[in-house]
């Protein structure tokens, strides 16, 4: 089936019972029982529900995998994960990530004795080098935010398998439109549904996708247990975003193709990180595990001040300054005081994460219209 096919209809099934096209929105917390427990495969909300299970098997078919589910939010799927670990269990994690998730990871995790290593996974060596017996996860974003470096997804799933060792990759940037990670080898995709997946800017939400019936199983158990699951209506609006999703990524990417251009054409730019350059050092992996390079990037002025970044970010009109990402509307963001503010400036510093660093979703609005925005507030 074809991508646009496969968007489109992916978990939609005229309703039953009235024929209506569109998965209707279940807005019930329980279901009658015919007798103690016999049922219609429903019990309680928290369990199941209708129109979850609709787009639980649609994020199934988006990224080519078995089994979908989905969570409150992209930051509660990544708890699920690691919540499969045990104290003394370690997790090898990119040192350029979500800040949400470093945050997680440090804040919450490490004070029940599991223990997270930071390595630049673009080099597998690195990877290689750091596994030891307690390695029981492997952490990837790819493209990563907010600085777009490239992992090996193949790579990493072939230095992982032979100690059953699991990656699983926040594919969020991506999308399943330009990457699908269980084809490449990885055991779980994770997505922050509330942004490309959505597209809209108006639901949080979040997923995770397997093939194996076993790590369903573990994923799914966790997701009932600790009960952080969507709402029908957030349901019905990602199922709704994911028919247009194609279509979306098709602008985002030919959007970002020209904005990236124009910035690294502009004097006072000194620096553009975005994947589909074809001197990013991470061009070649690109090229081969994604379907194009996407509307994510981040740049820094020639002018690294803080003042002069401040100056850029509160001049735009069409580019918002806001959190998040993925929506069809362009959005700018300090990852420094914003998405990224939870890692502490030194580890940023190190990272290559400037303060004066500029990070750009860019929408589906006229890219041209988006550039002279841009020059007016960059001057």
């Amino acid at each position: 089936m074809k991508l646009a096919t496969k968007f489109i209809h992916a978990g939609a099934e005229p309703d039953p019972s009235t024929g209506a096209i569109m998965t209707p929105i279940y807005q019930t917390s329980t279901y009658v029982q015919e007798a103690p427990g016999v049922n219609k495969g429903y019990e309680y909300a928290r369990s199941q529900n209708p129109t979850r299970k609709a787009l639980e098997e649609a994020l199934a078919v988006i990224e080519n995998g078995k089994f979908g589910l989905a969570f409150s939010s992209g930051v509660a799927a990544t708890d699920a994960v690691i919540k499969l670990l045990s104290p003394g269990d370690e997790v090898i994690a990119a040192n350029d990530m979500y800040g949400g998730t470093y945050r997680l990871f440090t804040k919450i995790f490490e004070k029940f004795g599991i223990r997270f290593k930071y390595v630049d996974t673009t080099n597998p060596d690195n990877i290689k080098a750091a596994l030891t017996s307690a390695t029981k996860l492997i952490w990837l974003e790819t493209p990563t935010n907010p600085l777009m470096n490239i992992t090996d997804i193949a790579a990493v799933a072939s230095i992982a398998k032979p100690g059953k060792i699991m990656v699983c990759v926040d594919n969020t940037f991506a999308s399943p439109y330009l990457q699908n990670p269980l084809d490449l080898g990885a055991d779980i995709v994770m997505h922050s549904s509330t942004k490309y997946l959505g597209g809209h800017s108006d639901v949080i939400q979040g997923a995770l996708i397997m093939n194996d019936a076993n790590l369903r199983e573990q994923l799914y158990f966790i997701q009932k247990s600790c009960g952080a699951v969507p709402g029908p209506m957030d349901c019905f609006l990602v199922l709704r975003g994911i028919k247009t999703l194609h279509v979306r990524m098709k602008q985002h990417c030919e959007n970002g193709r020209k904005i990236a251009a124009w910035l690294r054409g502009n004097s006072k730019v000194s620096k553009v990180y975005w994947c589909g350059f074809e001197d990013h050092p991470g061009y070649a992996t690109a090229k081969k595990q994604m379907l194009d390079f996407g509307g994510m990037m981040s740049f820094e002025l020639k002018d690294n001040s803080i003042e002069a970044a401040r100056k850029v970010l509160s001049s735009t009109s069409l580019f918002a300054l806001a959190e998040s990402l993925g929506g069809v509307e362009s959005l700018i963001n300090h990852p420094a005081s914003m998405t990224h503010a939870s890692i502490p400036r030194e580890e940023r510093i190190k990272n290559g994460l400037s303060d004066s660093l500029i990070r750009l979703s860019v929408g589906i609005e006229d890219a041209d219209d988006l550039i002279e925005d841009l020059d007016k507030a960059i001057g």
